[in-house]
């Protein structure tokens, strides 16, 4: 379906661009994929594209991510946040299939269990569960979700099961994506983007992008996906789009024991909005904080393992195998993503916040439709 799409859009299309990508992470590099098979000569211009991401460093949003896929579970049901969440779960299992190869299978694991803290939350995940039982969301009792041997604190309530969310893991996506590019037309620039400058003329208005080591690039169209980066671009040429850092702290824990039921545990839990995530037999993944700034806190870690003083027994006789932290950009004043055709030819596609992995296909898809418009106007 995603090729017969891509092979109409192309064929459709007056003529192809020579378009820039302005950071990479999923966000970028999907863009890149999506708009080279439409025909496209892409470039993607980003320092670090040739590192792929370790858990240790704190580059990007990227490495505090857990892959969660939170969709059809989202509250609300109408808007541009559900819209994006409805479209781009449409569009996974698509770029699932793109991507999933011998070398680095890919798949979601699911499903993703979302637990209620009250009576006010569960009567809300009903309503839920009743306008999207065709998307495969369902209200489950405080006995079924006993039954399941989640032993956490406040499961009193029920919670809400969704089929179709649940988890990719980051790291394998971004070793896939790496891997399709290297496979694609798509050239790597490995330099920071000192400055964009506009370079028009009767007909059109092209983009003149000056790189840190090499000559500089005229292209026709510029796309930012570069993160807090994309401050430091747009604010010359009039656009002020102010991106603040939150960090987020995610832990490795080591259990000592466990629920006895761990084996019926969902790939994903969510309880007050902390991530848990089995990992193998005795492993698991908590995440992640909410932090102002780039400066790790401790005690955030702290609330994080006690799941802000709910932890049962088990979670807080666990040990920490290891932590890590990475730095999400949320938008200032304005809601998340940052998705906006700013002038000709230069388009804006960041500030993703917690999100950016479960929208980056909605991104890559409103990308390619903001462009091919662009071409037909």
């Amino acid at each position: 379906m995603y090729k017969e799409q891509t092979k109409s859009r192309a064929e459709n299309s007056n003529s192809f661009k020579q378009i820039a990508v302005i950071g990479s992470g999923a966000i970028g590099n999907m863009t890149a994929l999506q708009l080279a098979k439409l025909g496209h000569e892409v470039h993607i211009i980003d320092p670090l594209i040739n590192q792929l991401i370790h858990t240790e460093e704190a580059i990007n949003g990227s490495t505090a991510s857990l892959g969660v896929l939170m969709g059809y579970i989202y509250k609300r049901s109408s808007g541009r946040g559900w819209s994006l969440r409805e479209r781009t779960m449409a569009l996974w299992q698509q770029w699932i299939d793109i991507l999933n190869t011998q070398e680095t299978p890919l798949k979601i694991d699911s499903p993703l269990l979302q637990i209620a803290k009250s009576k006010e939350e569960a009567s809300l995940m009903g309503l839920i569960s009743q306008k999207r039982k065709h998307l495969g969301v369902e209200f489950l009792s405080s006995k079924q979700v006993l039954n399941l041997g989640i032993s956490l604190a406040k499961t009193n309530h029920g919670c809400l099961i969704s089929y179709q969310d649940g988890r990719i893991n980051p790291l394998e996506l971004q070793q896939a994506l790496y891997n399709a590019l290297r496979k694609s037309k798509i050239q790597f620039i490995q330099e920071t983007v000192i400055k964009l400058e506009r370079k028009s003329s009767i007909c059109n208005q092209k983009w003149l992008i000056h790189l840190s080591k090499s000559k500089s690039l005229l292209k026709d169209i510029v796309i930012i996906c570069a993160a807090l980066g994309s401050e430091t671009l747009l604010n010359p040429l009039g656009h002020h789009r102010p991106i603040e850092p939150i960090l987020g702290q995610v832990l490795d824990l080591q259990l000592k024991d466990k629920p006895s039921n761990w084996s019926n545990w969902p790939p994903v839990i969510v309880f007050d909005g902390i991530n848990l995530i089995p990992k193998g037999m005795n492993n698991l993944l908590l995440g992640a904080t909410l932090e102002p700034g780039t400066t790790v806190n401790t005690e955030c870690l702290q609330e994080l393992k006690s799941l802000r003083g709910n932890a049962p027994n088990w979670l807080k006789n666990s040990t920490i195998h290891t932590n890590w932290s990475g730095i999400r950009a949320r938008p200032m004043n304005r809601p998340a993503p940052l998705l906006e055709k700013l002038e000709d030819g230069l388009i804006l596609a960041t500030g993703h916040y917690r999100n950016g992995i479960l929208l980056a296909p909605a991104t890559a898809d409103w990308v390619s439709s903001t462009i091919s418009k662009q071409n037909n106007q």
